[in-house]
């Protein structure tokens, strides 16, 4: 029986302490747009995508500097190494802290990590405002995608840079590359500090045949879930067997495993030199562009994503982003070409352009994710999808560093030459996220609570 019925037929009835029912509580009584919640929910997936994303201005002068690469063609390898890092330990660990959301709630779980925070976004908005939600993390992650390679590009080499403020004899000029970590702790710090005063959505009332008997609107909710098979212990094996949420998921992963290589390839094609058919920017130069597409990514989701979203719906905008991606993608190379003005103009609007399509096509995935299961599965349908896209992007830093160290080798070749075959290869990245959100692979779902 479908939610929007069961709200028509019966009352909601709201228990005692619960602290999910005072969500929904202040949800159903609650005029206008979540300002509080969307600065919370903003502020936190910003401090997470930070640490990864600082490291790509300068992975490529960090590597050179400590002698561990014996020729520049080598820095691509150990650049991917150190990436995938990251990602694997978040990939070993997601599908426990989404359990966990699900057992002792979202609020103790963001405290410690934000692993939860997409389900935690769907819950704490009335369901007109959850496109906005889930365009609110992506935007945050897709910011914080940004904010970090700036940061990373500024902070990085302080000595060189600002000898007025740091000399080479103080700690920031002994270790070139320790400013920009610092600052991003203390961003983290805040973050955490911001976790202490958002609440607590999940419903820790109990469901028991004796309670269900007592109230009429939960007799149909448990009807409903031993309906779908849900009951008991199969309560948490189900998400295996739903379809529309494994289909989503996995492309899903494919767009994430998109983002990550096109972030480490872009900040390694532009700070390569140009006999290697890259850009020679500095870090100061990679980071002053990533910036101003984070400005416009950030205008298109807060001002035209929801308004696109309700339009074409989720499925059809994440097709049409990725038929957009290609021929962008493989117009770098040839801006490479370019000098002065048109050069960085060119290739900052086509950052633009890659950034928002990225990031709007994991939007739309992600709001098919929380549509496909209910609330008691949320955490942990996210913590496998965070799980299984953590598995993507470890692999994505590493192909996408041994492909740039080949590339750079190949300069000469007769078949996508240089860094062509490396817009190439994420070109066919997309062209599979695409493919992939048809039928019959690809199956949504109704939305669900």
């Amino acid at each position: 029986m479908g939610d929007e019925f069961r709200a028509d037929l019966l009352e909601k009835q709201y228990h005692e302490g619960c602290p999910g029912c005072l969500v929904d509580k202040t949800k159903e009584v609650r005029r206008g747009y979540p300002y509080a919640e969307l600065s919370f929910i903003w502020v936190i997936i910003l401090t997470t995508s930070l640490p990864i994303s600082s490291l790509y201005p300068f992975l490529y002068y960090m590597i050179q500097d400590f002698g561990v690469a014996k020729t520049e063609q080598e820095i691509g390898y150990y650049a991917g190494f150190i990436a995938c890092a990251f990602m694997l330990g978040r990939a070993l660990t997601s599908v426990l802290w989404g359990v966990m959301s699900d057992r002792y709630g979202r609020k103790p779980i963001i405290l410690l990590g934000t692993i939860t925070i997409a389900a935690y976004a769907m819950e704490i908005f009335r369901e007109e405002y959850q496109a906005t939600a889930m365009s609110a993390v992506s935007t945050a992650w897709g910011i914080g995608l940004i904010i970090g390679p700036a940061l990373g590009g500024f902070l990085s080499q302080p000595a060189e840079k600002y000898p007025s403020v740091f000399t080479k004899a103080s700690f920031f000029g002994r270790f070139p590359y320790a400013l920009p970590c610092f600052t991003i702790s203390a961003f983290a710090l805040v973050g955490t500090a911001i976790c202490c005063f958002i609440p607590e959505t999940l419903h820790n009332h109990e469901l028991d045949n004796k309670t269900s008997d007592d109230d009429p609107v939960e007799a149909l909710e448990a009807a409903s879930l031993e309906t779908a098979g849900m009951t008991g212990n199969n309560k948490r094996t189900s998400l295996f067997k739903n379809w529309p949420l494994m289909s989503s998921i996995l492309v899903y992963c494919v767009l994430c495993l998109h983002d990550t290589a096109y972030s480490e390839i872009f900040a390694l094609w532009a700070n390569s030199p140009s006999k290697f058919g890259g850009l020679g920017y500095s870090t100061n130069h990679v980071g002053t562009v990533l910036t101003i597409s984070g400005f416009g990514l950030f205008s298109f989701q807060v001002l035209l994503y929801s308004a696109a979203e309700r339009l074409l719906g989720p499925l059809l905008l994440t097709r049409l982003e990725g038929a957009l991606m290609i021929p962008v993608q493989m117009s770098y190379p040839f801006i490479a070409h370019l000098s002065g003005i048109p050069r960085s103009l060119l290739l900052t609007v086509a950052s633009i352009f890659v950034n928002v399509f990225s990031v709007s096509a994991i939007t739309g995935m992600l709001i098919l994710q929380n549509r496909a299961v209910d609330q008691h599965q949320r955490g942990a349908a996210n913590g496998l999808a965070m799980t299984s896209m953590s598995l993507f992007k470890t692999v994505a830093p590493v192909v996408s560093g041994f492909l740039f160290s080949w590339s750079e080798e190949r300069q000469n070749a007769s078949f996508l030459p240089g860094p062509q075959m490396l817009f190439f290869f994420l070109n066919v990245i997309v062209i599979l996220a695409v493919c992939l959100t048809f039928r019959p692979f690809l199956v949504t779902a109704a939305r669900r609570r």
